[in-house]
Protein backbone atom coordinates (compact mmCIF):
# COMPACT_ATOMS: atom_id res chain seq x y z
CA UNK A 1 0.00 0.00 0.00
CA UNK A 2 2.86 2.22 0.50
CA UNK A 3 3.75 2.08 -3.60
CA UNK A 4 0.39 3.60 -3.89
CA UNK A 5 1.05 6.59 -1.55
CA UNK A 6 4.15 7.45 -2.94
CA UNK A 7 2.82 7.85 -6.38
CA UNK A 8 2.19 11.16 -7.50
CA UNK A 9 -1.31 12.87 -6.60
CA UNK A 10 -2.37 13.87 -10.06
CA UNK A 11 -1.69 10.69 -11.22
CA UNK A 12 -4.15 8.60 -8.20
CA UNK A 13 -6.57 11.10 -9.40
CA UNK A 14 -6.14 9.86 -13.28
CA UNK A 15 -5.98 6.26 -12.67
CA UNK A 16 -9.14 7.00 -10.12
CA UNK A 17 -11.04 8.39 -13.23
CA UNK A 18 -10.14 5.63 -15.71
CA UNK A 19 -11.27 3.34 -13.41
CA UNK A 20 -14.94 5.31 -12.66
CA UNK A 21 -15.27 5.69 -15.94
CA UNK A 22 -16.22 2.28 -16.57
CA UNK A 23 -19.50 2.74 -13.94
CA UNK A 24 -21.78 3.06 -17.08
CA UNK A 25 -20.55 0.76 -19.10
CA UNK A 26 -20.86 -2.37 -16.36
CA UNK A 27 -24.47 -0.73 -15.02
CA UNK A 28 -25.70 -0.82 -19.01
CA UNK A 29 -24.38 -4.48 -19.20
CA UNK A 30 -26.86 -5.58 -16.38
CA UNK A 31 -29.70 -8.15 -17.77
CA UNK A 32 -32.38 -8.16 -15.63
CA UNK A 33 -31.42 -6.66 -12.20
CA UNK A 34 -33.38 -3.47 -11.30
CA UNK A 35 -32.27 -0.06 -10.18
CA UNK A 36 -32.37 -0.77 -6.31
CA UNK A 37 -30.69 -4.22 -6.60
CA UNK A 38 -27.84 -2.79 -9.02
CA UNK A 39 -27.23 -0.23 -6.59
CA UNK A 40 -27.51 -2.73 -3.54
CA UNK A 41 -24.92 -5.15 -5.08
CA UNK A 42 -21.92 -2.28 -6.26
CA UNK A 43 -22.55 -0.95 -2.79
CA UNK A 44 -22.26 -4.49 -1.35
CA UNK A 45 -19.02 -5.33 -2.99
CA UNK A 46 -17.19 -2.44 -2.98
CA UNK A 47 -18.00 -1.58 1.18
CA UNK A 48 -15.92 -5.19 1.28
CA UNK A 49 -13.36 -4.00 -1.23
CA UNK A 50 -12.76 -0.69 1.25
CA UNK A 51 -12.93 -3.09 4.32
CA UNK A 52 -10.43 -4.90 2.82
CA UNK A 53 -8.09 -1.96 2.16
CA UNK A 54 -8.59 -0.80 5.43
CA UNK A 55 -7.42 -3.87 7.54
CA UNK A 56 -4.55 -4.33 5.59
CA UNK A 57 -3.61 -0.70 5.92
CA UNK A 58 -4.16 -0.44 9.57
CA UNK A 59 -4.47 -4.14 10.90
CA UNK A 60 -5.24 -3.83 14.31
CA UNK A 61 -5.58 -0.11 14.40
CA UNK A 62 -9.05 -0.82 12.27
CA UNK A 63 -11.54 0.13 14.22
CA UNK A 64 -9.00 3.20 15.39
CA UNK A 65 -9.14 4.52 11.55
CA UNK A 66 -13.11 5.12 11.83
CA UNK A 67 -12.32 7.02 15.50
CA UNK A 68 -9.32 9.16 13.82
CA UNK A 69 -11.47 9.67 10.68
CA UNK A 70 -14.38 11.37 13.23
CA UNK A 71 -17.33 13.53 11.99
CA UNK A 72 -15.51 15.10 9.23
CA UNK A 73 -15.23 11.28 7.66
CA UNK A 74 -18.63 10.64 8.47
CA UNK A 75 -20.57 13.41 6.97
CA UNK A 76 -18.24 12.44 3.85
CA UNK A 77 -19.67 9.39 3.64
CA UNK A 78 -22.94 9.81 4.23
CA UNK A 79 -22.63 12.62 1.28
CA UNK A 80 -20.72 10.46 -0.79
CA UNK A 81 -23.69 8.17 -0.32
CA UNK A 82 -25.88 10.68 -1.82
CA UNK A 83 -23.96 10.42 -5.23
CA UNK A 84 -23.65 6.66 -5.22
CA UNK A 85 -27.64 6.44 -5.63
CA UNK A 86 -27.91 9.23 -8.27
CA UNK A 87 -24.93 7.70 -10.01
CA UNK A 88 -27.10 4.49 -10.21
CA UNK A 89 -30.40 6.38 -10.64
CA UNK A 90 -28.95 8.37 -13.80
CA UNK A 91 -26.83 5.62 -15.22
CA UNK A 92 -29.96 3.22 -15.23
CA UNK A 93 -32.16 6.08 -16.64
CA UNK A 94 -30.37 8.21 -19.25
CA UNK A 95 -27.06 7.88 -21.85
CA UNK A 96 -23.63 6.91 -20.14
CA UNK A 97 -23.14 9.96 -22.52
CA UNK A 98 -25.04 12.60 -20.86
CA UNK A 99 -24.35 11.06 -17.22
CA UNK A 100 -20.28 11.50 -17.86
CA UNK A 101 -20.89 15.34 -19.32
CA UNK A 102 -23.10 16.25 -16.25
CA UNK A 103 -20.71 14.72 -13.62
CA UNK A 104 -17.85 16.65 -15.38
CA UNK A 105 -19.37 19.54 -14.21
CA UNK A 106 -17.72 19.00 -10.78
CA UNK A 107 -15.26 21.31 -12.18
CA UNK A 108 -17.04 24.49 -11.17
CA UNK A 109 -18.02 23.60 -8.00
CA UNK A 110 -14.42 22.24 -6.94
CA UNK A 111 -12.89 25.65 -8.19
CA UNK A 112 -15.91 27.63 -5.88
CA UNK A 113 -15.41 25.50 -3.04
CA UNK A 114 -12.00 25.47 -3.06
CA UNK A 115 -11.58 29.25 -3.33
CA UNK A 116 -14.25 29.72 -0.96
CA UNK A 117 -13.56 26.87 1.64
CA UNK A 118 -9.86 26.37 1.78
CA UNK A 119 -8.66 30.23 -0.23
CA UNK A 120 -7.04 27.97 -2.73
CA UNK A 121 -6.08 30.58 -5.57
CA UNK A 122 -6.68 29.49 -9.30
CA UNK A 123 -3.64 30.06 -11.37
CA UNK A 124 -4.06 31.31 -15.17
CA UNK A 125 -3.35 28.52 -16.74
CA UNK A 126 -5.67 26.43 -14.05
CA UNK A 127 -8.42 29.10 -15.05
CA UNK A 128 -7.56 28.52 -18.55
CA UNK A 129 -8.04 24.61 -18.71
CA UNK A 130 -11.50 25.08 -16.99
CA UNK A 131 -12.90 27.37 -19.01
CA UNK A 132 -11.64 25.16 -22.30
CA UNK A 133 -13.00 22.18 -20.22
CA UNK A 134 -16.28 23.59 -19.82
CA UNK A 135 -16.48 24.69 -23.52
CA UNK A 136 -16.08 20.82 -24.13
CA UNK A 137 -18.91 20.44 -21.86
CA UNK A 138 -20.66 22.86 -23.20
CA UNK A 139 -20.47 21.48 -26.83
CA UNK A 140 -21.42 18.12 -25.33
CA UNK A 141 -24.28 18.81 -23.08
CA UNK A 142 -25.82 21.51 -25.72
CA UNK A 143 -26.11 18.77 -28.40
CA UNK A 144 -27.10 15.61 -26.04
CA UNK A 145 -29.52 16.60 -23.19
CA UNK A 146 -33.40 15.89 -24.17
CA UNK A 147 -36.57 16.54 -22.22
CA UNK A 148 -37.17 12.67 -21.80
CA UNK A 149 -34.43 11.86 -19.66
CA UNK A 150 -34.52 14.26 -17.36
CA UNK A 151 -34.86 12.26 -14.27
CA UNK A 152 -31.90 10.68 -15.13
CA UNK A 153 -29.97 14.12 -15.86
CA UNK A 154 -31.07 15.46 -12.55
CA UNK A 155 -30.08 12.65 -10.77
CA UNK A 156 -26.76 12.88 -12.28
CA UNK A 157 -26.57 16.41 -10.83
CA UNK A 158 -25.73 14.78 -7.31
CA UNK A 159 -22.72 13.34 -8.50
CA UNK A 160 -20.35 16.50 -9.19
CA UNK A 161 -21.99 18.34 -6.31
CA UNK A 162 -21.33 15.55 -3.73
CA UNK A 163 -17.81 14.79 -5.34
CA UNK A 164 -17.09 18.25 -4.82
CA UNK A 165 -18.04 18.45 -1.71
CA UNK A 166 -15.73 15.36 -1.09
CA UNK A 167 -12.76 16.40 -2.19
CA UNK A 168 -13.53 19.44 -0.03
CA UNK A 169 -13.34 17.62 3.30
CA UNK A 170 -10.17 15.66 2.17
CA UNK A 171 -8.59 18.85 1.14
CA UNK A 172 -10.19 20.62 4.18
CA UNK A 173 -8.80 17.65 6.50
CA UNK A 174 -5.36 16.38 4.74
CA UNK A 175 -4.48 14.33 7.66
CA UNK A 176 -7.33 12.30 7.88
CA UNK A 177 -7.69 8.76 5.97
CA UNK A 178 -11.00 9.85 4.57
CA UNK A 179 -10.90 6.03 3.03
CA UNK A 180 -13.24 4.91 5.82
CA UNK A 181 -16.07 7.51 4.86
CA UNK A 182 -16.07 5.20 1.64
CA UNK A 183 -16.80 2.54 4.14
CA UNK A 184 -19.89 4.50 5.31
CA UNK A 185 -20.88 5.61 2.05
CA UNK A 186 -20.74 2.31 0.70
CA UNK A 187 -22.85 0.70 3.57
CA UNK A 188 -25.42 3.43 3.83
CA UNK A 189 -26.14 2.53 -0.28
CA UNK A 190 -26.74 -1.39 0.13
CA UNK A 191 -29.41 -0.38 3.44
CA UNK A 192 -31.32 2.23 0.69
CA UNK A 193 -30.94 -0.46 -2.12
CA UNK A 194 -32.08 -3.66 0.27
CA UNK A 195 -35.09 -1.24 1.59
CA UNK A 196 -35.92 -0.26 -1.95
CA UNK A 197 -35.90 -3.36 -3.79
CA UNK A 198 -38.60 -5.94 -3.64
CA UNK A 199 -35.95 -8.85 -3.55
CA UNK A 200 -32.14 -8.98 -3.21
CA UNK A 201 -31.00 -12.11 -5.32
CA UNK A 202 -30.54 -11.82 -9.06
CA UNK A 203 -28.53 -13.50 -11.65
CA UNK A 204 -25.14 -15.02 -11.57
CA UNK A 205 -24.13 -13.06 -14.60
CA UNK A 206 -25.51 -9.88 -12.88
CA UNK A 207 -23.80 -10.15 -9.66
CA UNK A 208 -20.63 -10.60 -11.18
CA UNK A 209 -21.47 -7.25 -12.87
CA UNK A 210 -22.00 -6.18 -9.31
CA UNK A 211 -18.58 -7.56 -8.21
CA UNK A 212 -16.74 -5.87 -11.08
CA UNK A 213 -18.45 -2.24 -10.79
CA UNK A 214 -17.52 -2.84 -6.65
CA UNK A 215 -14.57 -3.76 -6.48
CA UNK A 216 -12.36 -2.58 -9.48
CA UNK A 217 -14.67 0.51 -10.69
CA UNK A 218 -15.95 2.27 -7.49
CA UNK A 219 -13.69 0.48 -5.06
CA UNK A 220 -10.11 1.30 -7.13
CA UNK A 221 -11.46 4.68 -8.36
CA UNK A 222 -12.23 6.55 -5.26
CA UNK A 223 -9.56 4.52 -3.22
CA UNK A 224 -6.90 6.52 -5.71
CA UNK A 225 -8.55 9.76 -6.02
CA UNK A 226 -9.22 9.94 -2.37
CA UNK A 227 -5.39 9.15 -1.90
CA UNK A 228 -4.35 11.50 -4.51
CA UNK A 229 -6.43 14.50 -3.61
CA UNK A 230 -4.81 15.03 -0.34
CA UNK A 231 -2.01 16.33 -2.16
CA UNK A 232 -3.45 17.59 -5.67
CA UNK A 233 -5.11 21.49 -5.61
CA UNK A 234 -9.01 21.23 -5.72
CA UNK A 235 -9.22 22.39 -9.49
CA UNK A 236 -6.75 20.52 -10.60
CA UNK A 237 -8.81 17.20 -9.61
CA UNK A 238 -11.63 18.86 -11.43
CA UNK A 239 -9.63 19.03 -14.29
CA UNK A 240 -7.97 15.37 -13.99
CA UNK A 241 -11.12 14.11 -13.39
CA UNK A 242 -12.91 15.28 -16.84
CA UNK A 243 -10.91 12.12 -18.17
CA UNK A 244 -14.22 10.27 -16.50
CA UNK A 245 -16.43 12.01 -18.96
CA UNK A 246 -14.38 11.44 -22.06
CA UNK A 247 -13.66 7.60 -21.41
CA UNK A 248 -17.25 6.73 -20.05
CA UNK A 249 -18.83 7.30 -23.77
CA UNK A 250 -16.03 5.71 -24.94
CA UNK A 251 -16.88 2.17 -23.73
CA UNK A 252 -20.00 2.66 -24.06
CA UNK A 253 -19.13 3.08 -27.85
CA UNK A 254 -17.15 0.08 -28.12
CA UNK A 255 -18.70 -2.44 -26.09
CA UNK A 256 -22.77 -1.15 -26.38
CA UNK A 257 -22.98 0.60 -29.01
CA UNK A 258 -23.83 3.33 -27.70
CA UNK A 259 -22.93 6.49 -30.58
CA UNK A 260 -21.67 9.35 -29.37
CA UNK A 261 -22.73 12.36 -31.83
CA UNK A 262 -19.83 14.48 -33.55
CA UNK A 263 -20.33 17.13 -31.16
CA UNK A 264 -19.74 14.91 -28.77
CA UNK A 265 -16.35 13.63 -29.87
CA UNK A 266 -15.22 17.34 -30.28
CA UNK A 267 -15.79 18.23 -27.15
CA UNK A 268 -14.79 15.15 -25.70
CA UNK A 269 -11.16 16.00 -27.84
CA UNK A 270 -11.33 19.83 -26.11
CA UNK A 271 -11.92 18.02 -22.39
CA UNK A 272 -8.91 15.95 -23.32
CA UNK A 273 -6.50 18.67 -24.32
CA UNK A 274 -7.83 20.90 -20.97
CA UNK A 275 -6.19 17.28 -18.71
CA UNK A 276 -3.22 17.44 -21.04
CA UNK A 277 -2.68 20.82 -20.80
CA UNK A 278 -2.56 20.06 -16.53
CA UNK A 279 -0.40 17.32 -17.24
CA UNK A 280 2.32 19.80 -19.13
CA UNK A 281 2.11 22.11 -16.30
CA UNK A 282 2.81 19.69 -13.75
CA UNK A 283 5.30 17.91 -15.34
CA UNK A 284 7.03 22.22 -15.69
CA UNK A 285 6.37 22.53 -11.63
CA UNK A 286 7.96 19.33 -11.16
CA UNK A 287 11.06 20.08 -13.31
CA UNK A 288 11.44 23.20 -11.22
CA UNK A 289 11.60 21.73 -7.95
CA UNK A 290 13.93 18.74 -8.89
CA UNK A 291 16.02 21.46 -10.56
CA UNK A 292 16.17 23.86 -7.11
Amino acid sequence: MNLIKNLPGPFLVFLGAVSLSFGGLIVKSFEGATLWQILFWRSFFFSITVLVFLIITYKKKLFNSFYLSGLPGFIAGVILSLGFCGYVVAMYSTTVANTNFIISLQILFLAVFGYFFLKEKISPITLFSIILAMAGVLIMVGNSLTPGELTGNLAAFSMPITFAILIIVVRKYPSIDMVPAQFVAGICCCIIGYILSNKIMISYHDIFLGFLAGFFQIGFGFIFITIGARTTPSAMVGVIMLSESVLGPLWAFLFVSERPSIFSLIGGATILLAVLIQFYTLMKKSEKTISH
